[in-house]
């Protein structure tokens, strides 16, 4: 997203509401993103928890559990990451952030090249 160019001296560009509900949009995007990650680790982490437990007997649901055991440690492993989980979102966001700032720190010569 490039924004407009503040010559030296000159007043600082004032964010427009477009701009600002655009940034507010990639945020929660990031946001999204980050917690979707957590969420996918967090279930590869609980599956091997639920790999042990027997699922024949009495309480246990047989064929229907095996089937649908590794759908419920995916909702487990959402919910984690919802409740504000273990802390990788976080960290994602506050990475995709410092890009984003590097990024647009980046001066650009007159031919639009990265130096």
């Amino acid at each position: 997203m490039t924004g407009p160019i503040a010559l030296p001296g000159a007043p600082l560009p004032i964010a427009t509401n477009a701009q600002t509900q655009q940034q507010t949009h990639e945020n929660a995007e990031m946001r999204r993103a980050a917690e979707e990650f957590e969420s996918v680790f967090l279930s590869e982490m609980l599956a091997p928890m639920f790999e042990s437990l027997d699922t024949e007997g009495l309480g246990g649901g047989g064929m229907g559990e095996q089937i649908f055991r590794p759908m419920l440690v995916e909702r487990y492993a959402e919910s984690i990451s919802r409740a504000g989980g273990v802390g990788i979102a976080d960290s994602i966001v506050r990475e995709f952030m410092r890009m984003q700032e590097a990024e647009l720190a980046t001066p650009e010569a007159g031919d639009g090249a990265d130096r």
